[in-house]
């Protein structure tokens, strides 16, 4: 039996994280690229299973996931170009959200992975809490 696709959707915070910046940056490609990464998002355990996402963290029926993408039309791939998301994951609800979209530019430290944790700590309070972050 197939499972539904996840609902997606950006956080409105994400848009404070670096989404305004690909918007302006990129303008009319953006829009296009923002829904591939929502498509990608509601097939989010095909793109587990397939190695296209990274599962960072697990608790439960929850997920803290890393995504690769690329801007439409730049002609890079989505590991090359140093763009992520970080994905939370209910699958009970079966809903993704996309926290942060940002560039590996916009890391403020040496360790990118501490770097998220902290914004996503900080910015989305109950979910630092579902990780222990």
């Amino acid at each position: 039996m197939e499972q539904s696709n996840y609902r997606a959707e950006f956080e409105p915070k994400a848009e404070k994280f670096y989404v305004k910046k690909f918007r302006k940056l990129y303008k009319d490609k953006w829009n296009a690229t923002e829904r591939t990464i929502l498509d990608v998002c509601r097939r989010i355990d095909n793109m587990l299973q397939y190695n296209r996402a990274n599962l960072i963290l697990s608790t439960g029926s929850y997920k803290l996931v890393k995504l690769d993408f690329a801007v439409i039309g730049t002609h890079m791939s989505p590991k090359s170009s140093g763009n992520r998301c970080i994905l939370f994951v209910d699958e009970d609800m079966r809903a993704v959200k996309v926290l942060l979209a940002y560039s590996k530019n916009d890391v403020a430290s040496s360790n990118e992975t501490q770097w998220w944790k902290t914004l996503v700590k900080n910015e989305y309070g109950d979910i630092g809490k579902i990780f222990d972050l």
